[in-house]
């Protein structure tokens, strides 16, 4: 069927509410259930969590000032992030900005239905670009679009032990970005084989605590993504909406302790009400009946590793610290996704360096 310009948008901007989970449910978001291992709102230090927020933001601020003012989307140093409660103070210390001495390779592992729409984002590739020119690498861990964090943790397996052998310490950070990072904690607990390869996980958005929203979605929202214009993605098993159940990612955590031998850092998106884009405000809605803390996916407290390093929150909503929408898709940016501006290669490159800075000790 064809369909014409205005109709076309509107399609595709039908699927992506839909695909915002939620987004087209009805019910309750937290039902009453039993299932579940017994749980508590407590302060992220009391998890085990290190508070890094005040080195992270030196460094991403020098970033952005250095350099992000010849990149896209630029945004003062205050507005591209958010301080939330007592922000640790800033270390006053000077930031390298020169090339890398370990040349760390991020591998990006993406969220929910990535296979189904990379090809009409038409990504530019700017991100991997900017952090080639400071000795960082940045590719993609191919994982299926719409399958369950278990059959994609096995393929993160596969693709790490594909790679060569690393001569010296590794060099690989597994950067998760919402659903990729429970597929990347699934992946390290069950698969200690790859562990020696690995330098780092670092979770942007990650649905570690999984989202309200999912438990009240179905596989069917999920598989609408399936008919965006050049999409190759497949069923998969099924199960990539089920994976991110609040009741299934907190039955996991408490089950699986994560390997002690590896270093996690977190990024949460909290972003200020006026930058979720239209398109995700219906399930931020959805989400602030519990908590008006949300990036439209996720509540900010749910984004955390346990016992990881905290880098800082983002004034962001969940697509736009990843999804570069507006940049190849103008007219769709102007009507729906319209918050989609994000300094995302200034924010790639200050995670590389406070993760290369904060493995060698240099942090504290």
């Amino acid at each position: 069927m064809h369909l014409g310009p205005a109709r076309r948008i509107v399609a595709l901007w039908i699927a992506g509410a839909c695909l915002s989970l939620g987004a087209c449910a009805s019910g309750p978001l937290a039902p009453y259930s039993t299932d579940t291992p017994p749980l508590m709102l407590a302060p992220a230090a009391q998890a085990g969590v290190a508070d890094g927020r005040g080195r992270f933001r030196e460094i991403y601020c020098a970033v952005l000032e250095a350099h992000g003012h010849e990149l896209p989307d630029y945004r003062p140093c205050d507005e591209a992030l958010t301080r939330v409660g007592d922000e640790p103070a800033s270390q006053g210390r000077a930031v390298d900005l020169g090339p890398s001495s370990r040349h760390l390779v991020a591998l990006l592992v993406p969220g929910i239905g990535w296979d189904c729409v990379e090809d009409w984002l038409e990504a530019p590739g700017s991100a991997a670009n900017h952090v080639a020119h400071f000795g960082y690498e940045l590719s993609q861990i191919h994982v299926d679009a719409l399958s369950g964090t278990p059959h994609n943790a096995r393929q993160i397996r596969d693709a790490l032990l594909a790679l060569p052998e690393p001569e010296g310490a590794p060099r690989l950070v597994l950067v998760g970005y919402s659903k990729g990072t429970p597929d990347i904690l699934e992946a390290v607990v069950s698969y200690p084989e790859i562990r020696s390869r690995i330098a780092a996980v670092v979770s942007i958005a990650g649905a570690v605590g999984g989202s309200p929203i999912a438990d009240d979605s179905k596989q069917s929202e999920a598989d609408l993504m399936r008919h965006f214009p050049g999409s190759t993605c497949t069923p998969g098993d099924g199960k990539g909406v089920a994976s991110l159940g609040t009741a299934t990612r907190r039955a996991w955590l408490a089950a699986n302790p994560l390997p002690a031998d590896l270093h996690y850092y977190s990024l949460a998106t909290f972003p200020q009400p006026d930058r979720i884009s239209r398109v995700l405000k219906s399930s931020y809605r959805k989400l602030a009946a519990i908590d008006a803390r949300n990036d439209g996916q996720l509540l900010f407290y749910d984004q955390l590793i346990p016992g990881s390093r905290l880098m800082g929150y983002l004034n962001s909503d969940h697509w736009a610290v990843v999804l570069p929408i507006d940049r190849s898709h103008e007219k769709i940016g102007k009507l729906f996704v319209t918050q989609n501006a994000y300094p995302r290669e200034a924010l790639l490159e200050a995670v590389l360096r406070f993760v290369e800075e904060d493995l060698a000790g240099k942090t504290d």
